[in-house]
């Protein structure tokens, strides 16, 4: 709290947990985004200018639009990193009880039809079910999160009702 009871600005805002690859690729996006997207944006849109009558110009338009994206792109980039805590091997070890499945941690589940996945759960940006990476706002992650090992997890997608059981939650480093 600050001075007068309101409180601080900086315990309001949002903390973005990312793991160190998915802060360096934001990071790398930034990067690329300031130093060669928006320069290739300017020179098409300087091309698009000398062409002539940029009043009826698809190119200039579209160019304009691209910069615009670009830049949206930019502003989100910066306040996601500079409000990013990346994880670490430590962050869960400060915890009492039995591992329970959150943001940061390595879960291997057994399906209903005996199947076994592992899933890490992250935040939605850094979320990418191709390599396991499952947010926690997907049904999956969702249904999984705050449970222990040996539980049984009802999971509702389009495809239907998937029952997991937990076998295993480790943290992912």
């Amino acid at each position: 709290m600050s001075i007068g009871g309101q409180s601080d600005a900086r315990s309001d805002r949002k903390v973005y947990r990312l793991t160190p690859e998915g802060f360096a690729k934001k990071k790398e996006r930034l990067e690329f985004l300031r130093t060669i997207k928006r320069k290739e944006i300017a020179d098409y849109i300087h091309e698009a200018k000398e062409a002539g009558d940029i009043s009826e110009s698809s190119a200039y338009e579209d160019a304009k639009n691209e910069q615009a994206k670009v830049e949206g792109e930019i502003l989100e980039l910066d306040r996601l990193l500079a409000l990013a805590e990346i994880m670490t091997p430590d962050m869960h070890n400060q915890l009492d009880g039995p591992p329970a499945v959150r943001i940061g941690m390595q879960i291997e589940v057994e399906s209903d039809s005996g199947s076994k996945r592992n899933f890490k759960l992250v935040e939605t940006f850094e979320a990418d079910p191709k390599t396991g990476l499952i947010s926690d706002q997907s049904p999956v992650g969702k249904a999984l999160l705050n449970h222990h090992v040996g539980d049984e997890v009802s999971v509702v997608t389009p495809g239907g009702v998937t029952t997991y059981t937990i076998l295993t939650i480790r943290p992912m480093f």
